[in-house]
């Protein structure tokens, strides 16, 4: 059977496109410096990545518009809106997953990570308004964390931290 020449153009950019708009334009991970600022951000080794735990700071941003409505674009080209539990962080590979351990009230999340900040001074992570909530410190702004990383990467490239219990949930 032919396959009429107006359906070939019109079907084949259109496939290209939709394809083209859901991958995304890393590999495994990304580890490239980059400058926010005037300020050289260098991403830490996959293997020392593995082995991350930090306490400090962590606050909560939204990339969304218009009340939430409209998704916003992170560091890795994906989408996130107000409702994603997801973050961002200065220095680990993206993407990768990481246990968030609230330490005011033990409250703990654990989200992948996709995304470059905080780059406020002090702060270690920022979470999306959702993770907040989960964690408890929405309505705060501001709270005490311990970030611990359970992987590296996705999917064929996924790296898993040893003697850490990785489980992960989409909500």
């Amino acid at each position: 059977m032919r396959v009429p020449p107006l359906f070939a153009v019109v079907t084949l950019p259109l496939a290209l496109l939709l394809v083209s708009c859901g991958s995304p334009d890393y590999s495994g991970y990304q580890t490239r410096g980059y400058n926010i600022r005037g300020q050289h951000y260098q991403p830490m080794s996959v293997e020392r990545a593995l082995h991350y735990s930090e306490e400090g700071v962590a606050s909560w941003y939204d990339e969304s518009k218009f009340f939430g409505l409209k998704r916003g674009n992170t560091s890795l080209g994906e989408r996130v809106g107000r409702f994603d539990i997801s973050g961002a962080h200065k220095t680990l590979p993206i993407p990768c997953r990481v246990k968030v351990t609230n330490l005011y009230n033990g409250k703990v999340l654990k989200m992948r990570l996709n995304d470059r900040g905080p780059f406020i001074a002090g702060r270690i992570i920022d979470v999306t308004p959702r993770a907040a909530s989960k964690l408890g410190f929405k309505d705060d702004g501001l709270t005490q964390v311990r970030v611990e990383v359970l992987s590296v990467g996705d999917g064929q490239y996924q790296r898993k931290a040893p003697g850490r219990k990785f489980w992960f949930w989409p909500f």
